[in-house]
């Protein structure tokens, strides 16, 4: 009687056990992955946080100057800055300002005397709820066409996927937008043709605002995405794990989901790393045509009116934008391809 018992209660064990190292071993990766990302985070983020720093130096601009005009006197200008603190060593400076950044404050603006910070969250909101969602339908998209074109490779589906991609690739996000604008919100009227609401005002009004400029800035995220996604997946198909995969009789779906995309993921998932910074940064003339008050616009402001701190606030916000991306980029790569998984 115990010995029939024994087999039936040692599997479950077994199997915790099993599941218990799976679950171990993924943990690992992950962090082995994040201690990598905060590794190379830190010392880019000084070295960029120094650069940009530096900028105030080398771009010979002041506050004196933007207050007092270019007929201000010298001694004028000698005081202005010394209530800016622009007298003090340049590393003494340097100091004072990373340990603002690290606490989340940017400074304020030589125009207006306001905080950056608080200029910037304002702005970035918008941004990032458009840069998101263009995110969000470059992938959803860029994904089914790239596996439609892969799964039906040679034929006059892959060749009009191709030329489709090939032709919004190089359509400017400027042309678009007044296109849309010009058809969805004028002709037909579905959509606002410019302003931006907050989602606490409503989602639907939110998603009505957001739509147009998102999907103008979504075609670049679509084309890049469906190229890499469908290159990737049909190399996998070449590979010998699949021709084993055949050949112990798995079903193409199985094949596809188990193999070919797991292992086909990893260029694709790479292009969204530079992706979704670059949409955040890339929507200043978008937010011109939407009438969008958001990061880029206030980040072309900031420099032509030659507000250095608002500047380096910009520069700031954009470094840490394109790290946490990459770093969530690089965690999904890590859980996801088997690739990462066996640290390759």
């Amino acid at each position: 009687m115990t010995t029939t018992q024994a087999p039936s209660q040692a599997a479950p064990v077994a199997r915790r056990t099993v599941a218990g190292g799976r679950a171990w071993h993924t943990l690992g990766r992950v962090l082995v992955t994040l201690a990598r990302s905060v590794a190379i985070f830190v010392p880019v983020f000084l070295v960029a946080t120094f650069v940009t720093f530096a900028l105030r130096s080398l771009s010979g601009l002041s506050p004196a100057r933007i207050q007092l005009g270019e007929n201000a006197t010298p001694e004028a200008i000698a005081r202005v800055e010394a209530q800016w603190g622009l007298d003090r060593p340049f590393l003494v400076q340097y100091g004072d300002w990373i340990h603002g950044v690290l606490r989340g404050q940017l400074g304020t603006s030589w125009t207006n005397g306001a905080d950056i910070s608080t200029l910037i969250k304002l702005g970035l909101g918008v941004s990032l709820s458009v840069a998101t969602f263009a995110l969000l339908i470059g992938i959803v998209v860029g994904f089914a066409l790239g596996t439609v074109a892969a799964l039906r490779r040679t034929t006059w589906v892959d060749r009009a996927i191709t030329g489709f991609v090939t032709v919004i690739s190089v359509m400017p996000a400027f042309v678009v937008g007044i296109v849309l604008v010009a058809v969805f919100a004028i002709g037909l009227g579905l959509f606002p043709s410019a302003g931006y609401v907050t989602p606490d005002q409503g989602l639907g009004p939110w998603l009505a605002h957001i739509t147009l400029p998102a999907v103008a800035l979504s075609f670049d995220v679509v084309a890049d995405v469906t190229r890499q996604l469908r290159t990737s997946l049909i190399a996998a198909y070449r590979e010998n794990y699949v021709t084993g995969a055949v050949v112990r009789g798995l079903g193409p779906r199985r094949i596809f989901f188990g193999h070919v995309l797991r292992n086909g993921l990893g260029p694709a998932l790479a292009t969204l790393g530079l992706k979704f910074p670059a949409l955040v940064g890339a929507s200043v003339v978008t937010e011109w045509i939407f009438g969008l008050q958001g990061f880029g616009r206030f980040a072309n402001d900031s420099a032509q009116a030659g507000d250095v701190p608002a500047v380096q606030g910009v520069l700031v916000v954009s470094i840490v934008l394109v790290v946490l991306f990459n770093l969530v980029v690089n965690l999904v790569l890590a859980r996801v391809t088997p690739a990462s998984q066996r640290g390759m």
